[in-house]
């Protein structure tokens, strides 16, 4: 059996960068396919959804944030959004969306290909010795990517139930933002604890009750965060 090619949707509006990235990504082996905007994105992405989806946060029309929470709606694909500068903002605003990771322009292609790969090792490896398992009213299935609580499932983007997945995995104890940067996002994100905050909060708006008062996911100033039992 031939095994299926990758696909990558790039959604980008300069027809030069488009055109570069697409080269930059064939040239990888990836099969690429591309929108200047967030409608035609979205059409494209629900009749043939790809394996990895780049977002343009400045897009016309429908921009890249609403593009990001449309396509969250409906799957677990891994995001990555792009932004012109390095602004703090416009990359908590893009991870809020519910984007997994973030590329600043200009990108040299081999940093491109290295954030792809690593979305593609966390979306298809196994979560770990730990799959399913429950914690105060919660129930964990880590296959299916679902937690529930009573008779309500509550869905988790793959970067959000590993996050959960490697808190579990050592009840009680502090995990430093370092460590989960390097567990969960690999070597090449050491140092930028905004994936892990931004992430950290999503994931609290997800299963505490009260997200700002949260009892589960719990915050140890200075050192990082736990799970409280």
């Amino acid at each position: 059996m031939v095994a299926m090619a990758t696909r990558i949707l790039t959604v980008e509006d300069d027809e030069r960068i488009r055109t570069s990235l697409r080269l930059a990504l064939e040239d990888e082996g990836w099969e690429v396919e591309e929108s200047s905007n967030g409608e035609t994105a979205l059409n494209i992405f629900r009749r043939n959804p790809a394996d990895v989806v780049l977002i343009d946060i400045m897009l016309p029309g429908v921009d890249g944030f609403e593009v990001c929470r449309s396509l969250r709606r409906i799957s677990n694909v891994p995001i990555v959004m792009v932004t012109a500068r390095e602004d703090t903002h416009d990359i908590v605003a893009g991870l809020e969306a519910g984007a997994d990771d973030y590329l600043t322009k200009p990108f040299a292609p081999k940093e491109l290909s290295a954030r792809i790969r690593a979305l593609l090792r966390r979306a298809r490896t196994a979560e770990g010795p730990i799959t399913n398992f429950i914690f105060a009213d919660l129930e964990v299935f880590a296959e299916e990517g679902v937690v529930r609580r009573g008779n309500e499932d509550i869905n988790l983007t793959k970067t959000e139930l590993r996050l959960l997945v490697e808190l579990a995995s050592s009840p009680g104890r502090t995990l430093s933002r370092e460590l989960l940067l390097e567990r969960i996002w690999g070597y090449g994100y050491f140092g930028d604890s905004r994936l892990v905050d931004v992430h950290i909060r999503r994931l609290r708006t997800k299963i505490e009750t009260d997200p700002a008062n949260p009892r589960h996911v719990v915050t140890v100033r200075g050192e990082g965060y736990k799970l409280q039992p």
